[in-house]
């Protein structure tokens, strides 16, 4: 025991002086800092807004950790997470657009994964709804010949409020024969800073890029660049097939020094550019737990950065890594504005998940800048809300807006939205130029409850296409399918978790009995969910 501690305090030591335990006494504008032990956390003051939390919401695991992941885990915490307000209820009448990104991202569901098995509180603003029911796969059919994605909605009576009816619109891309995939110019931009010394950071880090490693083809070219105090190229433009050139090259990397972001996001679009592939895969993923201490640091000019950079056809993924200086609203305003996704990491076997699993969604994007509108007809919905999504809304002029960038969806991937919607009959009270405020159609004679309209680009277009999908009473079930009920399942354990205001009639117990009228058998991500419910105290 005394060596064990002694180890712990020398590398507390080490890390110190690498600047790996800094305390922030203000976050970024926006964010949350949380601390776990002290349980609470504040959101710092920026010019728009001030938020002060006096204590977490209840939503703890304090049953026995998960064996799989390690338990002497005490550090100093300053995790920072974009402060969220939820969506609230609008009236159709003054509000019949609802306007919103698609989002494919998951890390919210692997941060709240870890924090249960760690037996730590979830700090609300780490609750990301739509994250979470976007983490599991559901049966959604194939595309159409001719367009990029299917379509499917489904209504249901709502399981926490009699007053409203729960909505369902997913999206599915086709998936990809990985053997008839386009070459792919990838790098690797690794972050070696002292804050990455842990066991659940680098050396996590450096299995992950060994699992999309074993993936990579002949036609495939692997380069790495580094940053801490500088930027380093540790390799340029290696053949994908030369595995052992390319491993040693990732195992020679160590952590240590501070963290110049900006200048290895800058070097590592550089490398890209330099073995562009037309017609390939082009991207920079971007492996680091986001505490970036020099150079750019602020969320705006980090978005400014990426913007500027995403013009060169080359697309940014994050992948998260650690606990206790996780920065996952800089991870976020990167992979966001860099036509990527953002996914957390905290295990080897995540890793299998999301760079081999499903590697064609992580990699292969089929359409990007997609964005969903929802025109809500006021003759039979006289409101709604959005469950999720609070950081992908758009404005409603955003749709039509060929400029405004959207969220890109990979191939083989599903996107699933939730809403509340109130019908004209329910007892709920609600305080231009649009499809259904002509009088004309506000009869019974228009049976369309909604219109579901997407626009998207193809991964290297400029000009979007616009489909759109009417919903009629038709979409109403008195019976949830397996699959809503599941996202129902997860979006009511969101809400617990963030001690929603609208969790309406939820509790653990209605919680578990949707989960109990769910197939999940054979699914090992889905058992694991129903696990995390039993040993949560919500």
């Amino acid at each position: 025991m005394k060596k064990r501690i002694t180890s712990f305090i020398m590398a507390a030591a080490f890390l110190s002086g690498c600047g790996a335990s800094q305390n922030y006494s203000s976050s970024p504008a926006s964010t949350t800092a949380y601390s776990p032990s002290a349980r609470y956390y504040e959101d710092s003051v920026d010019m728009y807004e001030t938020t002060t939390y006096q204590d977490v919401p209840a939503g703890d695991c304090s049953d026995m950790p998960d064996e799989n992941y390690p338990q002497d885990y005490t550090g100093h915490n300053t995790e920072e997470y974009k402060s969220i307000r939820e969506n609230s209820y609008k009236s159709t009448l003054t509000d019949p657009l609802s306007t919103f990104s698609a989002d494919v991202d998951t890390a919210s569901y692997t941060y709240v994964r870890r924090m249960l098995s760690y037996g730590q509180t979830i700090p609300a603003d780490a609750v990301r709804i739509e994250e979470m029911i976007n983490y599991f796969d559901y049966s959604y059919p194939e595309p159409k010949e001719g367009e990029p994605f299917s379509v499917t909605t489904e209504i249901a009576d709502c399981p926490w409020n009699k007053d409203t009816r729960l909505m369902r619109i997913g999206l599915k891309t086709e998936d990809i024969d990985l053997s008839e995939r386009q070459p792919m110019n990838l790098v690797f931009l690794i972050d070696v800073s002292g804050s990455m010394y842990d066991e659940d950071k680098l050396p996590l880090v450096q299995k992950s890029f060994h699992i999309l490693t074993d993936q990579m083809t002949p036609s495939d070219r692997v380069s790495i660049v580094t940053y801490a105090d500088g930027d380093r190229v540790v390799l340029d433009g290696a053949d994908g097939n030369d595995r052992a050139k390319i491993l040693d090259a990732i195992y020679s990397l160590s952590a240590g020094g501070s963290t110049w972001g900006s200048a290895g996001i800058k070097k590592a679009y550089e490398i890209a550019e330099d073995h562009f592939i037309e017609g390939g895969i082009n991207r920079v993923i971007l492996a680091t737990d986001g505490d970036l201490n020099l150079g750019v640091t602020s969320e705006s000019r980090l978005k400014e950065l990426i913007e500027e950079k995403r013009e060169s056809g080359v697309f940014l993924s994050v992948f998260g890594f650690g606990q206790g200086n996780i920065k996952d609203n800089k991870m976020e305003t990167l992979a966001d504005n860099g036509n990527g996704n953002y996914y957390y990491i905290d295990s080897e076997r995540e890793a299998q998940k999301v760079l081999k699993e499903e590697m064609s969604g992580t990699l292969i994007t089929v359409a990007k800048d997609v964005k969903l509108q929802v025109e809500f007809n006021p003759a039979y919905i006289k409101g709604y809300r959005q469950i999720g999504y609070e950081d992908r809304a758009l404005a409603a002029e955003d749709f039509n807006d060929e400029k405004k960038d959207a969220g890109e969806i990979g191939a083989g991937h599903t996107v699933t939205a939730l809403y509340e919607i109130v019908m004209k009959d329910s007892p709920m009270e609600l305080t231009s130029d649009l499809k259904y405020t002509d009088p004309s159609s506000l009869g019974e004679q228009n049976s369309e409850l909604l219109t579901i309209s997407v626009r998207y680009k193809a991964p290297d277009g400029d000009e979007s296409r616009l489909l759109s999908y009417p919903v009629t009473e038709e979409a109403y079930t008195y019976g949830m399918s397996g699959d809503m009920r599941f996202a129902a399942a997860v979006a009511e354990f969101g809400l617990l978790l963030r001690d929603s205001e609208y969790k309406g009639t939820a509790d653990k117990r209605s919680l578990q009995e949707l989960l109990r009228e769910c197939d999940t058998a054979g699914d090992e991500y889905k058992e694991e969910f129903g696990e995390l419910v039993r040993k949560s105290r919500i």
